[in-house]
């Protein structure tokens, strides 16, 4: 296709847009080292409970933020693309801001500005986030003896998950796309990006994890940055702006719902979370917030990497936090509210757009003038679940009706109402079976 002249002039700021966001790498700065994590245990073990000491370095973007608020003035915001390019640029400039001020209070205020925080109210209203998070552990707490007594011990190895997950790779993407590593310094158990994924070398995986991994990494993660790649003429869609977290993770985190690979233990870990950045919000220590994870039952190395999410960036005393970790939640039920409109709407294809790159959940609204015209491409690759449209619509439609029982009328607790929920009279005979 030919762009309009305006396209062309959104092109040029897209690609100085491009360039500019080279410079942050946010969730890699801001993340620490694994000798923290190695000191603070070895110390705790031995019953000394002393503070982590993480070391910062706060980085100079005084010319870079001068740029970007230049490619934002740039910007028309009342053309879609115009818009799209100011929101990501004015996002990465708040991201540059974090930076500059790591290892204080302000980064809160900051990480508040991209993330939110536990306290917002959810799609629908009614509800915040950290209202949710309260019920998912309530739940899990609830029912943990008895799943425990019905748990496997199934248990792999970083290496061995690699070289189980290297062929899906190969045979997804193409050989050598996509590349599976291990990574002895890394926190989290796992890290994506365009061309590789990293597991922490060292740890375990369970049967959960692994599909988990699959699809939350690789099939939203790294499919959409290779996507974004893959685009024409607007290659920012390749970049995980601060903008379009919350809806990553979110997708991220439906991909595992909607396959049937989330539990209710992740359910719980991403919960906890966020009633711990509402901890450190309040005035909770990293020991405080550490105690609270290890009180929940998670191993003393999990509890750390834990809190570890919480503080990064900011002060270990109390009062500041990194509030990233909300967006899992408020970002999933945003994204199922997404999805399910869609069904309603019998508009299922919009949610391909979705995975033509990093984009937040408006810009597949706000852009589809670009999508119409092929200024933005559809996407190269989709996960399984979304080609399979059949069972997705399935599954969203079975999900629009489900949410309209309100389980508070069903007295399943009195007898009586158990035949009538499944279609019996009470008062008919049963079948005694012999």
């Amino acid at each position: 296709m030919t762009l309009t002249a305006t396209q062309e002039r959104l092109a040029a700021l897209d690609t100085r847009l491009v360039r500019a966001a080279r410079g942050i790498r946010l969730l890699q700065v801001v993340s620490w080292k694994q000798k923290v994590q190695t000191e603070f245990l070895e110390r705790w073990r031995r019953g000394v409970q002393r503070l982590p000491d993480p070391e910062y370095f706060p980085e100079d973007h005084t010319e870079l933020r001068a740029e970007l608020r230049a490619i934002s003035a740039a910007c028309d915001a009342d053309d879609p693309l115009g818009l799209y390019l100011k929101r990501t640029a004015d996002s990465w400039h708040t991201a540059a801001q974090l930076l500059e001020a790591l290892g204080t209070s302000a980064v809160t205020d900051h990480s508040i500005r991209l993330f939110g925080r536990p306290s917002d109210p959810l799609p629908g209203g009614g509800v915040s986030g950290l209202d949710a998070a309260m019920h998912f552990v309530r739940i899990a707490d609830e029912l943990d003896a008895e799943l425990h007594a019905s748990e496997g011990d199934y248990v792999l190895g970083a290496a061995t998950l690699r070289d189980e997950l290297q062929p899906e790779m190969d045979a997804f993407f193409g050989p050598g796309k996509v590349t599976i590593e291990l990574d002895p310094d890394l926190i989290a158990k796992a890290a994506a990006g365009p061309t590789r994924i990293r597991l922490r070398q060292g740890a375990a995986f369970s049967e959960y994890d692994r599909h988990q991994l699959r699809e939350h990494e690789a099939f939203v993660h790294t499919l959409t940055a290779l996507n974004g790649r893959e685009q024409p003429y607007f290659t920012s869609l390749a970049r995980t702006s601060p903008r379009i977290i919350a809806t990553q993770e979110g997708l991220a985190t439906f991909a595992e719902l909607i396959t049937g690979h989330i539990d209710i233990e992740r359910m719980k870990r991403i919960s906890l979370r966020i009633l711990a950045i509402d901890m450190a919000l309040r005035g909770a220590d990293f020991i405080d917030v550490f105690r609270f994870f290890l009180d929940a039952g998670q191993r003393d190395s999990e509890s750390f990497s834990s809190a570890a999410r919480i503080f990064r960036g900011v002060p270990v005393t109390g009062g500041a936090a990194f509030t990233k970790d909300g967006v899992y939640l408020a970002g999933l039920l945003r994204v199922h509210t997404f999805f399910r409109w869609c069904l309603r709407q019998r508009k299922l294809a919009l949610t391909h757009r979705l995975f033509a790159g990093k984009l937040a959940l408006e810009d597949v609204f706000a852009l589809e003038p670009a999508f119409e015209s092929g200024a933005i491409a559809p996407p190269l690759y989709l996960p399984p679940w979304v080609k399979r449209a059949n069972g997705l619509a399935g599954l969203l439609a079975f999900s629009l009706f489900a949410n309209s029982i309100r389980l508070d009328k069903v007295d399943i607790e009195n007898m009586d109402a158990i035949p009538k929920l499944f279609g019996v009279a009470a008062s008919e005979p049963r079948d005694s079976g012999r």
